[in-house]
């Protein structure tokens, strides 16, 4: 099944959600195979409660077509190209597995591994020699992990757009807003996941582009080995 997972846009996560910080509100910018992806801008009040996009009776039922998609699949593989918060481009490969499993390998001569594991998110910088651990549940990444993903509940959707044949769907995390914000891009038709950008607490924008994308089949464990931390 080549739905849910096939576009362009990586996910270092920017070292996603660290402090507080409010939830972003996106621009939605014209989508197109080959074009930059949509920005966003992060404002002040980080212990303020989220404030909910206003839907219409079309919109909650492209959420639920949304919904569905994301939970078609629980394991995939894909090509990334990452854009991160300098502009920078970087390529690699990601694997998912949910719930609760990522591994995003960054092809040399980028020193850069992302493992998400038992909770948390390890970062690996094997140039700098350091090793960075955050909770997962503190990092909007958390949310496209978890065994069921959920546009409700626990979630707040603070912008939908729907244009030119993609569909935005912005979300935060309703009871800590100040983690940061992920934002899905969608293909219309088919429902299918185009790309997604992480804006952590700090304000910094991650956009990461999918493509060669594999869905399904089994991932070995060995994927998500944590990296070890020299001491």
């Amino acid at each position: 099944m080549k739905s849910v997972f096939r576009a362009v846009l990586p996910l270092c996560v920017t070292l996603a959600a660290l402090g507080g910080a409010a939830p972003a509100r996106q621009a939605f910018a014209q989508a197109g195979p080959g074009s930059e992806q949509p920005q966003a801008g992060m404002q002040a009040g980080a212990s303020a409660a989220p404030q909910a996009a206003s839907l219409s009776s079309a919109d909650r039922a492209w959420l639920q077509k949304i919904e569905q998609a994301l939970n078609r699949s629980p394991t995939f593989q894909a090509r990334i190209q990452q854009i991160d918060a300098n502009g920078k481009r970087t390529t690699g490969t990601v694997w998912m597995k949910r719930p609760g499993q990522m591994r995003l390998a960054y092809d040399a001569p980028s020193p850069l591994l992302l493992v998400a594991t038992d909770g948390k998110v390890v970062f690996r910088d094997n140039q700098l020699d350091q090793t960075t651990v955050i909770p997962m549940e503190r990092t909007p990444l958390g949310l496209l992990l978890r065994q069921h993903v959920s546009l409700s509940d626990d979630v707040t959707v603070t912008d939908f757009q729907h244009a030119q044949g993609f569909v935005q769907v912005t979300l935060t995390r309703t009871s800590s807003p100040g983690d940061g914000t992920l934002t899905l891009v969608f293909y219309e038709k088919p429902v299918a996941l185009r790309s997604w950008s992480v804006v952590d607490a700090q304000g910094r924008q991650t956009q990461v582009t999918l493509f060669d994308v594999h869905e399904g089949g089994d991932l070995p464990a060995s994927l998500f080995v944590p990296p070890a931390d020299p001491q």
